[in-house]
């Protein structure tokens, strides 16, 4: 079974001019097929800095989504550094260049610019199948300008309408066996008149006690939900393998009467 990892590039998001959609949709997809993202990571159009994480990434056994940074504007570092990381040269890959050929004539019947591959604006076109060598490709549905991957990366724009539909291709055609494969749940309370320090050594002894569950808990300081006043409270609660969730849960409700918080 899988961990599945999320990296997603650009300087627009880090400075605030666009902001992130991707990591509540990839949760949502995953969550859709029964898998869970394990990490994501925030990473701006810096090459070094995508090398690095790359090579950290690509040295381990997870499912990598990269979103951003693999067109062919200077900004967009996502390509080479993807190839640098891995030690091989950037390589035009004929079957992407097929694709932005026929795009590239389509586009010249609806007469938008020449069909002409050897003009210098379409041979730029064709960086964005300029990836590292030995990879393979990522079908786009929406211009058809493809993706790529490499091992267990797989590397989309980072356009929602293009990538979303494209991480679906990846999930249902490469880790549709790891659909569904565990049952997991979560339930949770409100506790009020309790610190999260008393509360911490029935977290340790709940989690000990029962394999594949994660205990949390999630401090508020209040305030108002529709037309209530909330108090102060943490939600607490348990996590993990289904049938072991609901004995769990109560195990933490015990707890938490026994030290004498309120439950809300």
């Amino acid at each position: 079974m899988n961990n599945f990892g999320l990296i997603i590039v650009g300087d627009e998001i880090l400075s605030g001019k666009r902001q992130d959609k991707h990591l509540v949709k990839v949760i949502e997809l995953l969550g859709a097929r029964g898998l869970s993202l394990s990490w994501a990571r925030y990473l701006g159009d810096d090459r070094p800095q995508l090398v690095a994480a790359l090579r950290q990434s690509m040295a381990g056994d997870d499912v990598v989504f990269c979103c951003g940074g693999i067109g062919a504007t200077p900004d967009d570092q996502t390509r080479q550094a993807a190839a640098a990381a891995l030690g091989v040269e950037l390589a035009l890959h004929p079957e992407a260049a097929g694709f932005i050929a026929e795009r590239t004539a389509q586009m010249a019947l609806e007469g938008k610019g020449s069909a002409d591959m050897t003009l210098p604006e379409n041979r730029q076109r064709l960086k964005m199948a300029e990836f590292p060598a030995g990879a393979g490709i990522i079908p786009n549905p929406f211009n058809r300008i493809a993706g790529f991957t490499s091992g267990r990366h797989w590397f989309v724009p980072g356009f929602p309408v293009m990538a979303w539909p494209m991480i679906e291709w990846v999930l249902d055609t490469h880790y549709a066996d790891q659909f569904h494969r565990e049952q997991r749940g979560d339930r949770s309370m409100l506790v009020f008149e309790l610190a999260e320090s008393t509360l911490t050594p029935l977290m340790e002894a709940v989690e000990h006690e029962f394999d594949g569950i994660k205990v949390y808990s999630l401090p508020s300081v209040g305030g108002v939900v529709g037309s209530e006043v909330l108090r102060r409270h943490i939600e607490l609660g348990a996590k993990g393998r289904l049938d072991q969730v609901d004995a769990a849960f109560e195990r933490l409700l015990a707890g938490v009467q026994t030290l004498g918080g309120e439950i809300g």
